[in-house]
């Protein structure tokens, strides 16, 4: 689904080192940008697999081990590691938030953002699409509504 949405490249993360698969895609250079909802062991890697002045984005734990981070290696790479948390930053920064959804909002209107709705569930069986998700089965979003 990925890729057929525009993806360059994909990594299965789960057969391979991260960090290896990132320097061979990128002809030794690492990535410039890697978005990291797992966390765990991934993220050494990802920090590893960083280029000069790359940005590590931490959005969630879904590994559900928070990592440490050993900062010479921000420092070797010139990488800074941002946390990403949409419910602070909402909070904090509501204008902000608000002018983000008006971009979004726009470039959905203009065809630009075409989320997956890969399925939509019955309110009451919103307890299957839940299992579906924490069995990493969705693909895409799930939609629960009073009327599918």
């Amino acid at each position: 689904m990925a890729k057929a949405a525009g993806a360059d490249e994909l990594i299965n993360y789960s057969d391979c080192s991260l960090k290896e698969e990132i320097k061979r895609l990128t002809g030794g250079n690492g990535a410039d940008v890697i978005f990291d909802p797992v966390g765990g062991e991934l993220f050494d890697q990802a920090v590893r697999g960083l280029a000069w002045n790359g940005r590590l984005l931490v959005v969630g734990f879904a590994s559900g081990q928070i990592p440490q981070l050993a900062v010479n290696l921000t420092l070797l790479k010139g990488a800074a590691v941002v946390g990403v948390f949409w419910g602070a930053f909402a909070q904090r920064q509501p204008a902000d938030n608000a002018a983000n959804f008006e971009q979004l909002f726009a470039w959905h209107a203009e065809g630009r953002l075409k989320p997956l709705v890969s399925q939509t569930y019955a309110l009451a069986e919103a307890g299957v699409a839940i299992e579906q998700l924490a069995q990493r089965k969705a693909v895409g979003k799930l939609v629960v509504a009073v009327k599918p």
